[in-house]
């Protein structure tokens, strides 16, 4: 395998989000979103060190798993594709194997892991709580042989190790505040541990629920953080038009595409807690872009079915 292909550039920019110069804060972002096109953002950095360890392991088979829109999911086979690994996706929800071509049709995010040549197995939702079992795990040795094991969102120790080399010295000297969006927690595990003493790192879980901070926690050996739960908005994907409508605003404003399950709804509660001066006094933020944009194209169908407002730079990405 050429590691190379995929990892061969690692660098990220900080690019200007948002001044309050009468408060005197200043928000930045790092664009770890631009670090490759198809393995984007923080999927990169998970993928890294799990990866390498597939081909010490002489591994040349990935097994990994997630929903129909899946930023893990399309970044994984994209990686695979690259490096000539086989890619096998435990897909949740077995009806979308009924019809695999009507799925394909309407789901751009599994539509394009299939072109990179992931393939798929669907199961119920009551079996994909069990995925993490041994017995589970040995169901699939039987189907598919044996094959190195990624988790849902790519969250292991490996994992971590990849995404405590986000910040760089240059970020550790610069910002007081560090903010990451979080769905399994790998990548808020290692913006925690790499932090510097000074920094706060304030943690945006897209799911609601106490559970995000006993995740993280797994992986930072008593670091201290904040977690803000996800209550605006109503939980895991879901949004309104105050939200789609702060991303096109945003988007004309910085250039900066935002995506609505992650960096939308982080960016939007860090500028709350400025406008309401639970953040004040001279402050530089930094906020982590995680990438995932690949997810736009599916959301806006869904909000088109609604007959919501979408998101107005699809095209442009």
């Amino acid at each position: 395998m050429r590691m190379n292909r995929l990892f061969k550039s690692q660098d990220s920019v900080n690019e200007r989000f948002k001044s309050y110069r009468d408060l005197d804060i200043e928000m930045d972002m790092k664009r770890d979103d631009l670090l490759h096109k198809e393995v984007s953002g923080n999927k990169l950095r998970k993928l890294k060190y799990n990866l390498l360890q597939a081909q010490e392991l002489g591994q040349d088979t990935i097994l990994t798993y997630g929903g129909a829109f899946s930023n893990h999911i399309a970044a994984t086979a994209a990686a695979g594709k690259l490096l000539g690994i086989k890619v096998i996706g435990i897909i949740r929800g077995e009806e979308l194997g009924a019809d695999l071509n009507k799925t394909l049709a309407g789901n751009a995010t599994l539509r394009q892991a299939h072109v990179d040549g992931m393939k798929f197995h669907f199961v119920t939702r009551e079996k994909y709580r069990d995925k993490e079992t041994d017995l589970f795990l040995e169901e699939m040795k039987v189907l598919f042989g044996n094959f190195y094991n990624i988790p849902e969102g790519g969250t292991n120790e490996l994992a971590v190790k990849g995404t405590q080399e986000i910040l760089t010295e240059s970020d550790k000297e610069n910002y007081d505040i560090i903010c990451v969006a979080a769905g399994t927690g790998g990548t808020a595990a290692g913006i925690i541990n790499s932090a510097a003493p000074h920094q706060k790192v304030m943690v945006f879980s897209a799911l609601k629920g106490d559970f995000m901070r006993s995740e993280i926690e797994k992986y930072t050996h008593g670091k201290e953080f904040e977690v803000i739960d996800e209550i605006a908005f109503g939980g895991y994907a879901k949004s309104d038009d105050r939200l789609i409508d702060y991303m096109n605003i945003r988007f004309r404003e910085s250039g900066i595409p935002l995506e609505p399950i992650y960096t939308a709804k982080m960016m939007y509660g860090i500028e709350q807690m400025v406008e309401s001066s639970v953040i004040n006094g001279k402050t530089r933020i930094l906020a982590i872009h995680t990438g995932g944009l690949q997810s736009i194209t599916g959301y806006n169908k869904v909000l088109e079915k609604k007959r919501r407002l979408k998101i107005s730079y699809e095209n442009q990405l």
